[in-house]
C-alpha cells in the first residue's frame, strides 16, 4: 500500500514539474527583433489625407497596430522594396493581418497627390494606406518622428530624388511607439514581433 502511495506521489510530482516547466516557458519574455523603445512612448498624433481622400488620424487607430514608413512614389529602390516586404508580412499574417495598418507617409508632397498614391499602392496592395498632404502639414509629422527628408536635384526642376529616413515604425494597439526596424530587416523578423503583439489582444 505504501509503495503504491509513493508511486502516485512520484507521478504527481513529475506532472507538477512538467506543468511548472511549461508555465515558465510560456512566461519567457519575447525577444523583439526590432529596436525596442523601452519604456514605450506615446506616438505623436497626426491627421493626413489618404489615397481615397479620407482623413487618417493616428489616434483613432486604437486596437490596431500601425506599421509606418516614410517614402515617395518615384523612389527607385527603398520604397518599392519596403512595400514588397509589407506584402510579404501581410501574406504571412493571413487573417491576423486585419489587426495591422500598413501605412506609407509621403516625403514628396509636391508630386504625391492622393491619386498618385492610389495608383502606386495598387501595384502592391490596394488596402495599404498612403498618406499625403501639403508640405506645411507634413513637416511637423516628419519632425515628430525624426524623419530626414531632402531633395537631391540633378539640374531639372521636376527630375529629382528625395533622400529620406528608411526605418519602419511600429505603433502598438495602445498608440505607443513600440519598435523601429531598419530597412534591411527581413519580413520574417517583423512578422515574429507582430504575431506576439497581436496575441496580447
Amino acid at each position: 500500500m505504501r509503495t503504491k502511495w509513493l508511486f502516485f506521489l512520484s507521478c504527481g510530482l513529475v506532472a507538477l514539474g512538467m506543468v511548472l516547466t511549461a508555465w515558465k516557458l510560456l512566461e519567457r519574455p519575447h525577444t523583439y527583433r526590432g529596436s525596442l523603445i523601452d519604456p514605450p512612448v506615446k506616438a505623436a498624433d497626426f491627421s493626413l489625407q489618404d489615397q481615397h481622400g479620407q482623413r487618417f488620424k493616428l489616434s483613432e487607430q486604437a486596437g490596431k497596430i500601425s506599421l509606418i514608413f516614410f517614402g515617395y512614389t518615384h523612389c527607385p529602390d527603398v520604397c518599392p522594396i519596403t512595400l514588397a516586404r509589407f506584402t510579404q508580412i501581410k501574406e504571412s499574417l493571413a487573417e491576423h493581418a486585419r489587426g495591422v495598418n500598413f501605412v506609407m507617409v509621403t516625403t514628396d508632397p509636391e508630386k504625391d497627390s492622393a491619386a498618385v498614391m492610389m495608383n502606386f499602392l495598387s501595384r502592391f496592395d490596394p488596402q495599404f494606406i498612403g498618406l499625403t498632404g501639403s508640405r506645411a502639414e507634413l513637416v511637423p509629422v516628419w519632425e515628430k518622428y525624426g524623419v530626414y527628408q531632402a531633395r537631391e536635384a540633378d539640374g531639372h526642376a521636376d527630375d529629382y530624388l528625395v533622400a529620406h529616413t528608411s526605418r519602419v515604425y511600429l505603433i502598438d494597439q495602445e498608440g505607443n511607439w513600440r519598435l523601429t526596424y531598419p530597412y534591411e530587416m527581413d519580413a520574417e523578423a517583423i512578422v515574429n514581433d507582430l504575431s506576439f503583439l497581436l496575441r496580447q489582444h
